[in-house]
């Protein structure tokens, strides 16, 4: 498994999934329209957002195996999760939310320096 800031042990989704829940990710999140939806059905923009992580799995013999889970944390400070297949397999809904929370990130990286 591929990481954007560390190398793990983590070999599987549920792995994965528990090792965050331990670290406090304890939150369901899902796309609604154009907004991440929590469990208590608070709702979240693009700037709103956080990716603290994300992590990729690879299916050895089926593309439709292939999945990504991002660690997510709020401006309200709720800790989650949510996943979606990649390539041609995706949800266009989790990916278009995804891109708009990452293109923010950058700009405010880019701000910052």
């Amino acid at each position: 498994m591929k990481t954007k800031t560390q190398k793990t042990e983590m070999t599987t989704l549920v792995e994965c999934m528990a090792k965050l829940i331990e670290e406090g990710y304890t939150e369901n999140f899902l796309i609604k329209g154009n907004f991440l939806v929590a469990e208590n059905r608070n709702k979240y923009t693009p700037e709103q957002v956080r990716i603290v992580n994300f992590y990729r799995f690879e299916g050895e013999s089926d593309p439709a195996d292939n999945c990504i889970l991002y660690a997510i944390e709020t401006s309200d400070k709720k800790k989650g999760a949510i996943s979606d297949a990649y390539g041609p397999y995706s949800d266009s809904k989790i990916t278009a939310f995804i891109t708009q929370v990452e293109e923010i990130s950058k700009k405010e990286h880019e701000v910052q320096n």
